[in-house]
């Protein structure tokens, strides 16, 4: 499994790569507190029932509190047949290194 961390996520949004979309696989809750701009929230327990909605052409960089859910998340998405990068630290280190008013909880 492919890792990033927050400041080469933060210069692959700036200056991508290749296509990439942000899927959040956090609570609904956790996500109006704070999230990525333009990311996709799938929680971690609708991930098998709702992958179908996932574009296989592109690559998916996986979110959460501190990159345990989107570690497993990415594993099954990887054995599945997408392209995945799991955000090393989470949203949680994302806020302490990349985008300090983003809010903590």
């Amino acid at each position: 499994m492919r890792q990033w961390t927050p400041q080469e996520l933060a210069d692959n949004l700036k200056n991508p790569l290749q296509p990439l979309q942000i899927l959040d696989v956090r609570e609904q809750w956790e996500y109006d507190i704070a999230h990525l701009p333009g990311s996709y929230l799938m929680p971690l327990g609708q991930l098998v029932h709702k992958m179908g909605e996932l574009d296989t052409s592109i690559t998916w960089v996986v979110v959460c509190h501190h990159g345990i859910r989107s570690a497993h998340a990415c594993y099954y998405l990887e054995r599945n047949g997408l392209n995945v990068i799991n955000l090393s630290g989470g949203l949680d280190r994302w806020a302490k290194e990349v985008d300090l008013d983003m809010p903590l909880y």
